[in-house]
Formats: structure tokens, C-alpha cells, sequence
């Protein structure tokens, strides 16, 4: 398996592990005001990391050169910081409504890097 599956795939573990530790917690206390954070770290970390992984993995000519690893670090620094200032604004924290925007905005730059490399051709 391409070592950029690995790093999705741990990736998204990680991810899922603290989406399921917020809901645990937003169980617990009765209190969901940060359900938007909760979805966004299962959505955009826990499973589209995956989805990526997974295509990588399937692809491999499409796992080698910087490109992918350049992908992995701009969508999952994107994803980190949208999904910790998206939680700081939900508890309330209203002064990082621009970092959850620079993060939405980091996180589509991966995406869409992950797009060039799913409709470049493949080098042979």
C-alpha cells in the first residue's frame, strides 16, 4: 500500500477517535452546541481521509511524487484548524470566525489538489 494511504488512513483514525470522544462528551453533559464540530471531524476527517486513503491505495500510480503528500498536508492542515475554531466559536469563542474560515478555505484547497490529481493522467 502507498505510504500516503498510511498517512490518510492513520490520519483518519485519529480523526474519528476525537469525533467519537466529542459525542461522547456531548452525550454526557447534555449539552450539543458543538454538534457542527462533531460532524465536520467525522465528515471532512474521519471519512473523506479515508475516501482519499482508499483511492490512493487503489490508484498507486496516483500515490508517488509531492503532489499527493502536498494534498495530505494542505486538506488535513485545513481540516485541524477549521475543526479546533469551529469547536472555539461553538463554545462561544465568537473572535474565531475568521480562522474557521481561512480553515474551510485551506481544507477546498486540498480538495480541490485532490481533484488535479484524480483528472491528471497518471504518469507511466
Amino acid at each position: 500500500m502507498p505510504r500516503i494511504s498510511e498517512y490518510f488512513f492513520r490520519t483518519a483514525i485519529l480523526f474519528l477517535l476525537v469525533g467519537i470522544a466529542i459525542g461522547i462528551h456531548m452525550a454526557i453533559s447534555q449539552n450539543h452546541n458543538v454538534i457542527g464540530a462533531h460532524a465536520h471531524i467525522n465528515l471532512l476527517g474521519w471519512v473523506t481521509s479515508a475516501v482519499f486513503g482508499g483511492y490512493y491505495a487503489l490508484n498507486p500510480a496516483k500515490a508517488t511524487g509531492r503532489l499527493p503528500l502536498i494534498q495530505y498536508i494542505v486538506y488535513t492542515a485545513g481540516v485541524l484548524l477549521m475543526v479546533v475554531s469551529l469547536y472555539l466559536l461553538l463554545m462561544g469563542n465568537t473572535a474565531m470566525e475568521p480562522m474557521v474560515a481561512a480553515g474551510s478555505l485551506i481544507t477546498f484547497a486540498g480538495v480541490l489538489l485532490f481533484a488535479w490529481i484524480v483528472w491528471t493522467p497518471a504518469r507511466s
